[in-house]
């Protein structure tokens, strides 16, 4: 019974850090305006002010973490600009990413290089155009940066649990317990300054304690730091913060009571910052694309829009449940969803259940796509790239 009794208080304590709030959203009213203009191919429509409370509410909940919004997710100019505007600062993957945010005149100096392995030729523009902070995850990547810049800020990436992420990102990246002492070895024996620790938790955490474990985790190797007569500045408690889509969520305020626990007794001497992509774009749009046939094959419905994997929509083939909407209002049915390619791989679902009436013409929504939409599409087969409208 004492068993039952604690399982039954762990299922209710689980429930409890998911947030029954409602999330703000683009206003469908402002998608309706858009199409009346017309439509000629697809498209996502920002609101730029919902990224500006997400911004705010991120920085409201967890005052002592300094956000810099994961270029990746969305790197449109307008939203950006937004991102500048709110006091947001960037973390980059890319040369090509500093350049866009170099020429909006953000300061090398404020931008972070979070990609784990780095070309020697992107290193030393990055480099050449002062970026001081660099992260890594092994000593080979650590000599690298050593070799191109000396007096670099380096931060290591640690491995973290993944555990309630949608998207588990452990493995690719992340310095292994068994390897940080000799990553921390070999920066005191380079005299390198290697000065903080970062971790991802993976993309759409909805489970906090991972946050907790990470800032842990992180805590220890500060202390190996030290022993080794380096001087730790910096931890970056990473991504993975979630938006709602049809699985419930916790709430930025929840995992904050997590992060900012975790946080109280760390050093002034140490800057908390984060890398929130997804969590302030995702919810500032819709992305609207249109279904241009359906057809049944061996008693299966299927359909195709003008927008598939290579075109905005990538994400569904990765796991990610996106609410789906159209102007039908017939019983649901399960159907096939297909891109517009001739690349049999351009499946987006099966069995997903939608309007049986939905026929060649009808729009297709979907809310809170402003992330890892526009960023990830292509012209693969010679289909044009998505519009992005920003209000």
């Amino acid at each position: 019974m004492q068993m039952q009794n604690a399982a039954l208080r762990q299922n209710v304590e689980s429930e409890a850090i998911f947030d029954t709030h409602p999330e703000v959203s683009l206003d469908f009213q402002y998608v309706q305006e858009a199409l009346k203009k017309g439509y000629s191919k697809p498209f996502l429509l920002v609101d730029s002010n919902i990224v500006r409370n997400k911004a705010r509410r991120f920085k409201a909940a967890m005052p002592r973490v300094q956000p810099h919004y994961a270029v990746k997710a969305n790197p449109d100019p307008r939203v950006l600009k937004t991102m500048i505007e709110e006091g947001v600062g960037f973390e980059i993957a890319s040369i090509s990413e500093l350049d866009l945010l170099l020429s909006l005149g953000v300061p090398a100096v404020e931008i972070y290089y979070s990609n784990p392995m780095k070309s020697r030729t992107y290193l030393e523009y990055a480099a050449s155009k002062g970026v001081e902070w660099y992260v890594l995850d092994s000593i080979e990547e650590l000599r690298k940066i050593v070799s191109v810049k000396p007096d670099a800020q380096m931060y290591l990436r640690i491995d973290t649990p993944n555990i309630g992420s949608d998207w588990p990102l452990a493995g690719k990246f992340g310095t292994h317990a068994a390897e940080i002492k000799g990553i921390i070895n070999e920066a005191a024996k380079l005299k390198a300054d290697l000065a903080g620790v970062t971790f991802h938790v993976g993309s759409q955490c909805r489970n906090p304690q991972n946050w907790r474990v990470g800032i842990e985790r992180a805590k220890k190797v500060f202390s190996d730091m030290r022993r080794a007569g380096l001087t730790p500045r910096l931890l970056n408690i990473g991504g993975g913060y979630p938006v709602r889509h049809i699985k419930p969520i916790p709430s930025i305020e929840i995992i904050a009571e997590v992060v900012n626990t975790a946080i109280a007794d760390l050093p002034e001497s140490i800057r908390v910052m984060a890398e929130p992509g997804r969590y302030l774009v995702s919810d500032a749009a819709y992305f609207v694309c249109r279904v241009v046939g359906t057809a049944t094959r061996n008693g299966k419905r299927w359909m195709y829009w003008d927008a598939g994997m290579f075109g905005g929509v990538i994400e569904v083939t990765e796991g990610l449940r996106y609410e789906i909407l159209s102007d039908r209002k017939g019983r649901d049915i399960p159907w096939s969803v297909a891109g517009p390619t001739c690349d049999s791989v351009d499946i987006l679902m099966r069995d997903e259940m939608l309007p049986e009436d939905i026929q060649e013409g009808d729009f297709i929504y979907i809310p809170n796509a402003g992330a890892y939409t526009t960023a990830y599409a292509s012209n693969f087969n010679g289909f044009p790239l998505p519009d992005v409208m920003v209000l």
